[in-house]
């Protein structure tokens, strides 16, 4: 396969099946979840092995080679699961390790209350050596793929509140940047409605982290091309994952706000997924619109919108980039 735009040669992404040279990626959707469960969506558990796979299934149909599982430590993320789905559709799969915002995680829950270097920790090791099979506070055996080697994590996860940085989700920032210094992944961070990007990315710069190493989602909750033009600039990645929430913001707010930053900003540096996320929005699980919305819906209004050229890097040269181990 002839390589990438600005993808460097002999770069590769660590999926859960193993790495895999970056430019063979094909097109990304850098967001999603097959497993998660957290006491801010009750009933909206995505729990069932057949039902994930079922729906993880028609985004392969629908054109997408490989997909970023968002699903982060004590969340109900299950690994050896991941890896099944991924050897049966074909569906490539780079798993995630780190930590979410606060509100996700019950009173008493152990990660919460996890120093910066037990994080620190804690996160390398799943990149490293394999993520456990179930999370608890002591790292138990790691998740197995099907060929029996461990399931190891390509990229780590922060989250921040809304305009809030809490202690813990400082200590996860922190943590963050140490681990994807130890072992080259890269860095995803949930932006509450889009807030704190700067204050996100001045936490991991003291970190040792630049921006070209992190993606912030959810950029597109906050709809405004001068800001998001000014952050590609800076070199960091921002995640296009709003679509289909029609109550929030229609899909064309997203395209004329996609089209502005691709004109006036640095359009190598923009990603796209759909961060479905939910029972209730999974044919599998009887809801809609479905895991594929982004390329059967949006796709081919960004196509039209923004030319074969533009979509091709956001949806395959950037995010192998992205997900390149450095």
């Amino acid at each position: 396969m002839s390589e990438l735009p600005g993808t460097a040669a002999g770069t590769t992404v660590r999926t859960v099946l193993g790495d895999v040279p970056a430019a063979s990626l094909g097109r990304c959707d850098y967001h999603e979840h097959l497993f998660q469960v957290s006491p801010l969506l009750p009933g909206d558990e995505l729990d069932d092995e057949a039902a994930s796979g079922a729906e993880a299934a028609t985004l392969r149909v629908a054109g997408i080679a490989a997909m970023v599982e968002a699903t982060p430590t004590g969340l109900g993320r299950r690994p050896a699961e991941v890896a099944r789905i991924s050897a049966a559709t074909g569906l490539t799969v780079v798993h995630v390790t780190g930590g979410h915002r606060r509100e996700h995680y019950p009173p008493g829950h152990w990660l919460p209350e996890a120093t910066e270097a037990s994080l620190t920790d804690r996160f390398t090791a799943d990149v490293l050596a394999g993520l456990p099979a179930r999370d608890t506070e002591r790292r138990g055996e790691p998740a197995r793929a099907p060929d029996g080697e461990p399931v190891r994590a390509g990229m780590v996860k922060a989250g921040v509140g809304y305009w809030r940085i809490d202690p813990f989700e400082r200590r996860v920032l922190a943590a963050a940047a140490a681990s994807a210094g130890r072992t080259g992944a890269p860095v995803m961070v949930h932006l509450e409605h889009g807030s704190a990007a700067w204050e996100v990315l001045a936490a991991l710069a003291g970190g040792g982290l630049p921006a070209d190493r992190v993606v912030l989602a959810h950029a597109d909750r906050n709809p405004d091309p001068g800001l998001h033009a000014e952050l590609t600039r800076a070199g960091a990645y921002l995640g296009y994952d709003g679509m289909a929430r029609h109550r929030d913001a229609p899909d064309s707010a997203i395209l004329d706000c996609l089209e502005r930053v691709a004109a006036t900003g640095d359009p190598a540096r923009l990603v796209l997924g759909g961060d479905v996320a939910r029972r209730s929005r999974y044919r599998a699980y009887g809801g809609l619109p479905g895991l594929d919305y982004l390329p059967v819906r949006f796709l081919p209004r960004v196509l039209a919108r923004l030319g074969a050229e533009v979509t091709d890097l956001l949806l395959a040269a950037n995010p192998a980039r992205l997900l390149s181990l450095r």
